[in-house]
């Protein structure tokens, strides 16, 4: 009977999260021919196609599907069993901040795959904005932060880091201005803006960019967090600007970005305060950085 090479369950595992080789690339630090090579030895192994490639990327096959509940349950296995033999077994209570920014349609799979990594971890999640996260980072209010920030905001939004903070970038991605497919521009009238409290940091850098570049527009709908505003740019009540992982399947780039000014990108950061530096923070942290790619 074959035996499953767990590198590749692996690398099979790392393209079905991120939905393409070129994006498991990026992830596994490999080149894209050695993931499509790694794919093709498990393909030839099984004697069954478990992609389809195309051009949005690679889409599992019900074969595909079928392995890959297995491949997680045998790489689970695999690091439970290391964790097991180096004594890092760990168990315990993790108070995790995060911004309601990160990931926020696939964070409850993120948090899933801690529990299931491990078992007796007492894992409690709250959701703060991120400059809270920073600023009260070394509080004692939580273990492990998640927060998000303007790569280059021009000045103003990069805070000065603490050198008592641990602090590592997790992911880096686009924003980007974004409304319904069904949202039209009246022409001639201010551009409907939807945004969050000018207590969120992204939303003034965006209303200060919008001011700078002289761009009529007016608030049409306040949403109080990241799940109102995405609700409230797919009803089409207007556009405003997201990170790439937080825009909705049903709203897409705005069709007159090309007129608002142009953003950069955010970065997501991992910090774990000094009052945090053990080995529970310390492994969970290696385990949402592996995920957050």
């Amino acid at each position: 009977m074959r035996r499953f090479d767990l590198e590749l369950l692996n690398t099979l595992s790392v393209v079905a999260d991120t939905g393409s080789l070129s994006a498991a690339a990026v992830q596994l630090h490999r080149s894209q021919s050695a993931v499509s090579e790694q794919i093709r030895k498990l393909e030839v192994s099984c004697g069954l196609a478990l992609f389809v490639r195309g051009k949005k990327g690679a889409s599992l096959t019900p074969a595909g599907s079928r392995l890959l509940d297995h491949a997680r349950k045998l790489l689970l296995l695999n690091d439970t069993a290391y964790r097991d033999i180096q004594g890092l077994s760990l168990s315990g209570d993790l108070r995790l901040a995060i911004t309601d920014y990160f990931r926020p349609t696939d964070i409850a799979r993120v948090l899933k795959q801690l529990g299931e990594h491990y078992p007796a971890l007492r894992l409690h999640v709250s959701v703060y904005k991120s400059a809270w996260i920073r600023r009260d980072a070394g509080s004692g209010h939580f273990d492990i932060g998640v927060s998000m920030r303007v790569a280059d905001p021009g000045g103003n939004e990069r805070p000065k880091e603490n050198s008592e903070l641990t602090s590592v970038m997790i992911r880096r991605e686009p924003l980007q201005w974004v409304a319904a497919p069904s949202f039209k521009r009246a022409p001639g009238q201010p551009l409907p803006l939807v945004a969050l409290p000018e207590t969120c940091s992204l939303q003034r850098y965006m209303l200060a960019q919008l001011d700078e570049a002289g761009i009529d527009y007016f608030l049409a709908h306040s949403a109080s967090g990241v799940a109102g505003l995405q609700s409230a740019l797919s009803a089409g009540l207007g556009f405003s600007c997201l990170n790439e992982s937080a825009i909705p399947g049903d709203v897409i780039p705005f069709s007159n970005a090309r007129l608002l000014p142009k953003l950069p990108n955010v970065e997501f950061n991992l910090i774990i305060p000094d009052v945090a530096n053990q080995p529970l923070a310390k492994e969970i942290a290696k385990l949402l950085v592996s995920r957050a790619a």
